[in-house]
């Protein structure tokens, strides 16, 4: 497209994470010499679409929501990506994390491209109807894009196993049969896999004891501190605090606790399932979340929504590890004073890719109808990520780069040689 073309497209994408998550593209572009025919095809999603989703509330009157789903790269396969119901979704939001998910994907070696799905609405206060209509609604809308051999949504902020099976649902009324595999992080019972709700928990926790042992810090004397403590935070602490570093400090969206001697998880993680937040929490000191990052720890785990580490606070953390659980946590600008100070960035792209590469081993344990046990799963995915993890090391070192231009770099490098390969059609 010409150049103002390019501009009026951007500007329909305009968003903060967007802006981020290109910038982030350009400088490992750059650092591969990459053809500037390739730069342009990856700025751009290779399809958007964009719905109207008119459901009718509980007390009769019509509410129409605004979704979207975004398709960024299929050179290596199907489009894989989570759907997030939230208040701030936007399309340019959606659009970089389906890149994200395009570079995260190759990373991994899944044979998938990256997408990304959403609504704009607050499911808090919808009720289990409203939530239902919406969701039926949703799919029927994107239907002519996804499917298991085109699309396969998963979970993400927002939504859980119960949305994933009336997606299934609703798929499977269209099509005339029953559709398993059209998305992943359904319940067990209706071909969900084993392993999946602590995935991404459990690919983080992989990745921080390899960045531990990289750095030669001893696990039992260490401390950990968790922005957001929903799926992927809760599960992370569980499985640290079992291997002996001390989990300090927590927030989710309500507030913030700290405890320097350590807070008792097997009282935390049902006292917050029963009030719904960690405030509160007998024993431990409330704080507010900003002033919890900037406390003294060995891991720093954003693990909540974008933006949490930017230029103001990135000189004040005081933590050897930021293990990025959540997408786009960390602003350029702090990316690089962060770098600069010595602090071992676990990135994104790599650190929470355990959901999706257990999403892929459910997948394929649909289409074949055979299912794998839960040890197998773990053992599965610790190989993957911590391949991919040593890969992106062993880059990091031996080009003297940081480790998220090391892991941008990999995964980018394998989307050109793809495309290079299947050339352009026409």
């Amino acid at each position: 497209m010409s150049e103002n073309e390019n501009r009026e497209w951007l500007g329909e994408l305009d968003h903060p994470e967007y802006k981020l998550a290109l910038a982030q593209f350009e400088r490992a572009a750059a650092r591969l010499n990459l053809d500037p025919n390739l730069c342009e095809r990856f700025k751009s999603p290779q399809r958007t679409l964009t719905v109207s989703i008119p459901i009718r509330r509980d007390d009769g009157h019509v509410e129409v929501f605004r979704g979207y789903r975004v398709q960024h790269d299929s050179a290596l396969g199907p489009f894989k990506g989570g759907i997030r119901y939230h208040p701030s979704v936007t399309l340019g939001e959606t659009a970089a994390l389906a890149m994200r998910m395009t570079w995260k994907c190759a990373l991994a070696g899944l044979p998938y491209g990256g997408a990304k799905g959403g609504v704009r609405c607050d499911p808090k206060i919808l009720s289990r109807n409203e939530l239902q209509r919406l969701t039926r609604r949703y799919t029927a809308e994107i239907f002519p894009i996804i499917g298991p051999d085109q699309d396969i949504p998963a979970p993400d902020v927002g939504t859980n196993e119960q949305v994933m099976a009336w997606i299934m649902d609703t798929y499977s009324q269209f099509k005339g049969y029953s559709v398993a595999e059209v998305v992943t992080g359904k319940p067990i019972s209706i071909g969900g896999s084993l392993g999946r709700e602590e995935a991404t928990g459990r690919g983080l926790f992989v990745t921080i004891l390899e960045a531990m042992r990289h750095l030669n810090l001893p696990v039992t004397s260490s401390t950990a501190i968790i922005q957001g403590f929903g799926n992927v935070g809760r599960h992370t602490a569980r499985m640290l605090s079992a291997h002996g570093v001390q989990v300090i400090g927590v927030s989710d969206s309500k507030g913030a606790i700290y405890d320097p001697r350590g807070l008792d998880l097997a009282r935390l993680l049902p006292y917050k399932e029963q009030t719904e937040s960690v405030v509160g929490f007998p024993g431990a000191d409330p704080i507010s979340p900003e002033d919890l990052l900037e406390q003294p720890c060995t891991v720093l785990i954003p693990a909540a929504l974008a933006g949490a580490i930017h230029i103001k606070n990135a000189g004040r953390l005081r933590c050897r590890i930021l293990a990025e659980g959540a997408n786009g946590p960390t602003n350029l600008d702090a990316d690089v004073l962060l770098n600069d100070r010595g602090i071992f960035i676990l990135p994104d792209i790599l650190a929470n890719a355990g959901g999706v590469i257990v999403s892929y081993f459910e997948w394929v344990q649909d289409l074949q109808n055979y299912f794998w046990n839960e040890k197998e799963i773990q053992n599965r995915l610790a190989e993957i990520i911590t391949e991919a993890f040593q890969r992106v090391l062993a880059r990091s070192l031996s080009e003297k780069v940081d480790m998220r231009l090391a892991a941008m770099m990999t995964g980018i490098e394998k989307i050109a040689s793809a495309h290079l390969l299947r050339g352009l059609y026409p």
